[in-house]
């Protein structure tokens, strides 16, 4: 058990009668990584989260959380904090009263991080929960969350109506949480967050699991831009391998290219080339290269 990884999944699936949610989902997230889990809504996302959670059973496969099945819910629980997307919380307990009762559910905090998330994300603890706009809400989540440091975090669109100061602090509360070998599952559609913090992601498409990949590797599986600027006439480029489109520019081409860069710079080489700046992929562009024009993802309300 002790080398177990933070999370596994083996052929998981679940279908919710003729709808097939979860199709074969075949996973291993290393302990102390970040991992992104990214989908558009309908994809899976949410249903993989409850299944980790033991909240749904599986119609096939399994699942464990550092070794432990998670129909074992509570064993896999102990190792576990979970964030959802849409907090509620007790509305008549102050915010204070709220972090209390999720400690005392966990069976003991860090009081001395707590206290210390508390004011990095500005929570005002004394109002009650019910006056607490989204965004609050989160912020109680998530610092109950952090200051359990548990094992395994698994957080489902956790900045959701956080603002951007915020979501820094976030962002800094997941660094450091690695940093002492906690793992973090996390599923956003906040794509720069994901290409913020994460070192690999997975790509969920209608159930299935279409990409697993570090980050630049995922990158380097798609075109770069590249824009070069002539003192003189433009050659053509159209022809050369890893070149899969040319475009004019006032001064030159704008070009993409897949692969290996070799041959092109050979054809620069023979120009009177005056600058070239190139460009990757963001995580954005990549996600949209899988989803773009893709139809028939289900937009059952499951992330």
């Amino acid at each position: 058990m002790t080398d177990a990884p933070a999370i596994e999944c083996e052929g998981l699936t679940k279908r919710f009668g003729k709808l097939t949610a979860l199709d074969g989902l075949t996973l291993d997230v290393p302990r102390g990584q970040v991992f992104g889990f990214l989908g558009p809504n309908g994809a899976g996302k949410s249903t993989t989260l409850r299944l980790l959670l033991g909240l749904i059973r599986p119609t096939a496969g399994s699942a464990r959380i550092l070794g432990v099945d998670v129909g074992e819910r509570r064993e896999a629980h102990h190792h576990v904090a979970y964030v959802p997307g849409d907090v509620s919380l007790w509305p008549k307990l102050t915010g204070a009263e709220c972090l209390d009762l999720f400690g005392r559910l966990r069976g003991g905090v860090d009081e001395a991080y707590r206290a210390e998330l508390v004011g990095r994300f500005q929570l005002e603890t004394d109002r009650r929960s019910r006056t607490y706009s989204k965004g609050n809400r989160q912020k109680v989540a998530l610092i109950a969350a952090f200051a359990t440091r548990a094992e395994v975090l698994l957080l489902d669109e956790p900045t959701s109506g956080l603002d951007p100061l915020m979501e820094q602090e976030f962002q800094r509360c997941v660094r450091e949480a690695t940093e002492r070998g906690q793992t973090v599952f996390l599923s956003s559609h906040i794509l720069d967050e994901v290409e913020d913090l994460c070192s690999r992601v997975g790509i969920l498409r209608r159930g299935r699991l279409v990409e697993v990949s570090e980050i630049e590797q995922l990158r380097a599986m798609h075109s770069t831009e590249i824009e070069a600027d002539f003192a003189g006439p433009a050659p053509d480029l159209s022809g050369v391998a890893g070149v899969t489109s040319v475009e004019p520019t006032p001064e030159g081409v704008r070009l993409r290219l897949a692969g290996a860069p070799g041959p092109l710079l050979a054809a620069l080489a023979e120009a009177d080339v005056l600058a070239v700046r190139t460009r990757e992929a963001s995580l954005e562009e990549i996600f949209l290269a899988y989803y773009g024009g893709a139809d028939g993802d289900t937009d059952d309300g499951d992330g």
